[in-house]
């Protein structure tokens, strides 16, 4: 399904469209995101501001608020946050900013549900090759992307699949409200 994920009217026709195709929602992985590089937050438009804010954080709203009716005990909720909620980034602020939102988003649904037995967590990924980075960055940020970690190098998307997986499954029945951090080796104290 194509569509802006930021639109609540699109996110019911998602979590509609998946009942109607395979009869239950028992996993939700909200991985949608945009980012822009700016030197200054004097820089950032409003417009721009409003639209990451729009697809990085209420896209994990309203997928979840059209979801949560028809999960049961023992489904789960998966959020993409960031290294970035957890230790800034200078240039990524609007950026930065909705993943903290998404940080704070996590933790208060894994409260919330915890009664129904539907578990909230997180993947805090960096930096990771997908399609935003050359979207994002200019030609030398790009050529140098990865080079920030003590790994040296960027994340793979295969190298963050297993920790989805993992959050989807049972064998992580006894974490709620948690954050997995795949950021090639920056130590982090959350």
């Amino acid at each position: 399904m194509h569509g802006d994920v930021g639109d609540p009217v699109l996110c019911r026709h998602v979590v509609d469209t998946t009942l109607a195709s395979f009869g239950a929602v028992n996993i939700l992985v909200n991985n949608a995101a945009e980012q822009y590089d700016w030197d200054d937050v004097t820089q950032i438009p409003d417009d721009q501001v409003q639209r990451t804010f729009q697809t990085n954080v209420f896209s994990h709203f309203y997928m979840a608020k059209h979801a949560l009716p028809h999960m049961h005990e023992g489904d789960t909720i998966i959020a993409t946050s960031s290294v970035n909620a957890f230790k800034g980034n200078d240039t990524l602020i609007d950026y930065t900013a909705t993943k903290g939102a998404i940080q704070g988003l996590v933790r208060s649904l894994a409260m919330s549900l915890v009664d129904r037995d539907i578990r909230v967590n997180a993947v805090a990924p960096s930096p990771v090759w997908t399609p935003l980075i050359p979207a994002s960055f200019n030609e030398d940020k790009v050529a140098g992307f990865g080079g920030q970690v003590p790994m040296d190098r960027a994340g793979q998307p295969s190298e963050m699949g297993p920790a989805y997986v993992y959050l989807a499954s049972e064998e992580s029945s006894y974490m709620n409200g948690q954050t997995l951090h795949l950021n090639g080796g920056v130590i982090l104290n959350t």
